[in-house]
């Protein structure tokens, strides 16, 4: 019998870690969910039954699990990760306070599944943005090597959180009412807007958010040498992160051979016939696993470049699909 920890499991990621969890039907597993003091008593139905939420605290590990999958913020997991992983647990994180922790692997199971086995207690979860970015881009770099990425990303409100998700959904109420919403999350409206601005900014100019996709995507793809540059914007959808992807190779290519590339490798749909309206879109990708890749042309300003399109719920695969795929990844082992 398998014990598995949800902590966080009110929260939207928590709720989606639960969806999937019911999905995949696992055989021999025991499920215990925690949150913090205000969300405990609360009852959530899954897998046929009725759990009443605990308060996460410091003895909550004692009696023994197996995994943990957590999703209440980075500080909890600075907190509490470290206390699970002392009892023997193994530690999902998908906050990030450990992803760029050296001592600490940052797994998608599709690109770098071999990184989860050397895990001292805590595996981290890779930002949402950049999960379905190197999806797509991993297998394009075992074949033809990266040179330069170039992202510009299209992000959902629900990477902001149910806050996220009620500013939208009042400022859209509120135009049609003609009236003015009170804001919940974001500094601006969003309905109607494009925010260049996800997490807090740096001295650099970049945001927190830019640099988690420059840093991820080459702890991931196990190459620093890769030049990376982001811009990251918040756009008025509800599910699922868009994202433009200029790409610059190492070695050249043919288009044909990218595009059967993709279509053979592992959580990639390939979506690409412009010419009858067919390429990936944020309403086809909300509610799926997959990471869709569309929109596939050759960059003609530069050597051996490409230009992609790729969309993927980042509720899901961005965050509570990929870490139930790194628990599967333990439960198989090697």
């Amino acid at each position: 019998m398998k014990r598995i920890a949800i902590v966080g499991a009110t929260g939207m990621v928590g709720r989606a870690f639960l969806e999937v969890l019911e999905e995949q039907n696992l055989p021999d597993c025991e499920y215990t969910l925690f949150a913090s003091a205000k969300s405990a008593g609360s009852e959530l139905d899954f897998g046929g039954r009725t759990y009443t939420v605990k308060e996460l605290k410091e003895d909550s590990f004692d009696s023994g699990f197996d995994i943990a999958l957590f999703s209440a913020g980075a500080s909890i997991s600075k907190t509490f990760a470290p206390i699970a992983a002392a009892r023997g647990c193994v530690v999902i994180d998908n906050s990030s306070c450990w992803r760029m922790d050296p001592e600490v692997p940052l797994v998608v199971p599709e690109v770098n599944p071999e990184d989860a086995f050397e895990n001292k207690g805590i595996i981290a979860n890779p930002n949402c943005s950049t999960i379905q970015a190197v999806v797509a881009l991993a297998p394009i770099h075992r074949k033809y090597g990266i040179k330069r990425i170039v992202y510009s990303t299209y992000q959902s409100v629900s990477g902001a959180g149910v806050k996220g998700w009620q500013d939208l959904e009042n400022g859209a109420r509120a135009f049609v009412e003609g009236c003015e919403s009170e804001l919940q999350k974001f500094p601006h409206p969003i309905f109607n807007n494009c925010l260049p601005h996800i997490d807090a900014f740096l001295e650099n100019g970049y945001t927190k958010e830019e640099q988690k996709m420059v840093d991820e995507t080459r702890k991931i793809l196990h190459d620093q040498n890769i030049a990376i540059t982001a811009t990251t914007v918040r756009v008025p959808v509800f599910s699922a992160h868009s994202e433009s992807i200029n790409v610059e190779l190492l070695r050249p290519y043919k288009l044909e051979e990218v595009r059967e590339l993709l279509q053979n490798s592992e959580g990639v749909i390939v979506a690409d016939d412009p010419q009858n309206n067919i390429y990936p879109l944020a309403s086809t990708a909300a509610g799926t696993d997959e990471v869709y890749v569309g929109r596939l042309r050759r960059d003609e300003s530069v050597e051996n470049g490409l230009n992609m399109w790729v969309v993927s719920d980042n509720i899901r695969k961005g965050a509570a699909t990929n870490a139930v795929q790194i628990a599967l990844l333990l439960f198989k082992g090697r």
